[in-house]
């Protein structure tokens, strides 16, 4: 299904439920490139006048995915290393969870915790499979934080969001669709495209964040492969964390088909990427 963005924006805007606001370093930064007018220097001086976004670009960027096993102590270096591209995707993926938080609520520290692992899982596989599907690690990883950002967006609207749907525990899974529409006459998903295009992310991102929790069989290339990767990152998630997965059996034939993944080697293929997360965490 096509969401008309505009007239879902102002429906959003009457149930008193607001999009955030692209921070100035990300607005600063689309400036630059699309203007063709910078070098290195300038974009660092303009990701330094963000100290939290800095610090967790940092903190990404010298994980042994993005770094090349290179040692990254400035931001010239980063974006140098990183690709000017990638450091974009990354300040993105960074900039979302400094723009919808609440400090004071243990369940915003809880959520991007998740988003910030199953971002990485969505690298490590997009980075084993992207001679297969063509999409690369920092593509994954900004899919990955972004594609549940609807979820803090409710709970900062409803202040019984988390606990209506029992998502106030750290062994949950995310919000049921039905349910959800049912309290809330909107659901998390259509929310999350709507920022993710606010934001300029990617036509198959945005479409990818729509259809995460489906099987998109309308959907083709880029979109059905990166929302694979995701369904796969997620799942992969629940079995590191010990919880239940109730939407893997059904789509399980889907994801594996669509990365090439074949089914005798599926728990071969886990443990390999468990590894690598494992090592990444370090």
């Amino acid at each position: 299904m096509t969401i008309d963005a505009d007239k879902a924006m102002k429906e959003l805007v009457a149930k008193g439920i607001k999009i955030p606001p692209q921070p100035k370093v990300l607005l600063d930064l689309r400036d630059a490139l699309a203007k063709d007018d910078y070098n290195v220097r300038k974009l660092a001086r303009i990701i330094a006048a963000d100290p939290g976004i800095t610090a967790m670009l940092f903190k990404a960027a010298r994980s042994p995915l993005f770094s090349r096993g290179k040692k990254l102590e400035a931001l010239d270096q980063v974006i140098q290393v990183v690709g000017v591209k990638q450091t974009f995707n990354l300040v993105q993926a960074m900039a979302l969870s400094c723009a919808i938080s609440d400090g004071t609520r243990k369940a915003f520290e809880l959520f991007w915790i998740r988003s910030q692992e199953v971002a990485q899982l969505a690298a490590l596989i997009a980075a084993d499979r992207v001679s297969v599907c063509n999409v690369f690690p920092d593509q994954a990883y900004m899919a990955g934080i972004f594609h549940e950002c609807g979820v803090p967006v409710l709970m900062q609207r409803f202040p019984d969001y988390c606990k209506s749907l029992k998502l106030d525990g750290s062994s949950c899974c995310w919000p049921n669709l039905a349910e959800e529409d049912k309290r809330y006459n909107v659901d998390h998903t259509s929310i999350g495209y709507l920022v993710a295009r606010h934001w300029n992310l990617p036509d198959f991102v945005c479409a990818a964040i729509q259809y995460h929790h489906e099987m998109p069989r309308d959907e083709l290339g880029a979109t059905s492969t990166l929302v694979a990767i995701l369904q796969l990152a997620i799942h992969y998630y629940h079995a590191i964390a010990d919880i239940n997965d109730p939407l893997w059996p059904k789509i399980r034939g889907f994801v594996l088909n669509e990365l090439g993944i074949h089914a005798d080697s599926e728990q071969e293929y886990f443990e390999e990427i468990h590894e690598r997360f494992l090592e990444h965490q370090q």
